[in-house]
């Protein structure tokens, strides 16, 4: 049984756990070489060399390109949910304090991660029905970070609320896409109080004092 169990060793790692390493190389290759170059641009061999794997392995974990993509966009938009959703919560029950608080946490995170923020916004559009059936998924879980689904602008129209606040979410967003293709021009508080200003406005919100101040967010 020992000897059995050390047969399947490798470095510390069994066979599913080496195969799990080489995959997470390779998306975290993908995000490098997205960023650089494009997703469209990127080659599997520029991907594999950057991975420091053959493309034989790219094989083993993914079929395709774009299931790699795929791959590479949850990576990076699962994480940010976590610390969004987190961040949120920390901030309390209090709604705009909320809002402020995860808005502030994603506009930091894409100035600090500038690849992985190119794969999130910019190079995830318009490539195939699946790739948009999981950005699509990705625009409900950030829905939900932002306006939860206990808030007016829900229980009001369940319907035309989901529909405002992924509207709100979409809005969000191409702030975002034109921030980040713009390099960063303007500071983070700028753009989190310019994207958390049409939230208000989108929640019926606009006349509300603005709590807390951004600077003790």
């Amino acid at each position: 049984m020992g000897t059995s169990r050390k047969a399947r060793l490798y470095g510390g790692m069994d066979a599913d756990e080496r195969r799990s390493e080489r995959r997470l190389r390779l998306i975290n290759a993908a995000i490098e070489v997205y960023g650089e170059v494009g997703y469209r641009v990127a080659t599997v061999k520029a991907i594999c060399e950057a991975a420091e794997l053959t493309e034989r392995y790219f094989y083993e974990s993914f079929a395709n390109s774009e299931a790699l993509l795929i791959a590479a966009y949850g990576h990076v938009v699962d994480h940010l949910h976590e610390e969004m959703a987190a961040a949120a919560d920390a901030a309390g029950d209090d709604a705009d304090a909320r809002l402020l608080a995860a808005l502030t946490l994603y506009f930091t995170r894409l100035k600090q991660h500038p690849k992985p923020a190119r794969v999130f916004l910019l190079e995830i559009s318009g490539i195939s029905p699946a790739v948009d059936a999981v950005v699509l998924d990705a625009l409900r879980i950030f829905s939900n970070i932002l306006v939860p689904m206990a808030t007016d602008l829900r229980r009001t129209d369940k319907a035309n609320g989901a529909l405002l606040s992924y509207g709100m979410v979409g809005a969000v967003i191409n702030i975002a896409r034109r921030w980040v293709s713009k390099h960063y021009l303007q500071p983070v508080e700028e753009v989190v109080a310019t994207a958390a200003a049409f939230c208000r406005v989108a929640r019926g919100e606009a006349n509300t004092p603005r709590r807390p101040d951004l600077r003790s967010v």
